[in-house]
């Protein structure tokens, strides 16, 4: 029979516990590596979608340059149409606004000597009608008449 000896007792339990080091690190290793492949995996399907998704996404900001170019052209022909128009007001008032003025008194003034009224002499006084208690000019009678629905 055979004894065990301490130092041999020893040595078994090292190389028992490198086993179970060893074990623990290739578990360990593999589910590294599953994450890795995952990974890669992720990315791979990220870059396949992301690059369609940047191309539409160039294409959205030339298309956006292209109309704000167009609404810059719009704008700029909008502001000379409005100062052209302004400068023809302009011209327009100074042209025809001084005689304007003056055909507009001279018919006034026709219109005030036709009728022969003078600003010393008071107009007629209008007819007035009593109606219960309250006198009521004629003008007055045909403004109420018109309101009634």
């Amino acid at each position: 029979m055979h004894t065990v000896s301490g130092g041999e007792v020893a040595g078994i339990l090292v190389a028992v516990f490198w086993a179970i080091l060893v074990s623990f690190l290739a578990v360990a290793l593999a589910r590294l590596a599953q994450t890795l492949r995952a990974t890669t995996k992720l990315v791979a399907d990220v870059t396949d979608q992301a690059v369609p998704l940047l191309a539409d996404a160039s294409a959205a900001v030339r298309s956006a340059q292209t109309q704000i170019d167009r609404v810059d052209s719009i704008a700029s022909d909008v502001q000379e149409v409005t100062s052209n128009a302004s400068a023809l007001s302009t011209t327009v008032a100074s042209t025809f606004g001084g005689p304007l003025v003056k055909v507009a008194a001279f018919g006034y003034g026709v219109r005030r000597a036709i009728t022969g009224r003078k600003d010393d002499v008071p107009a007629k006084e209008p007819r007035r009608t009593v109606i219960v208690g309250r006198t009521v000019s004629r003008r007055d009678k045909r403004n109420t008449r018109g309101k009634r629905d």
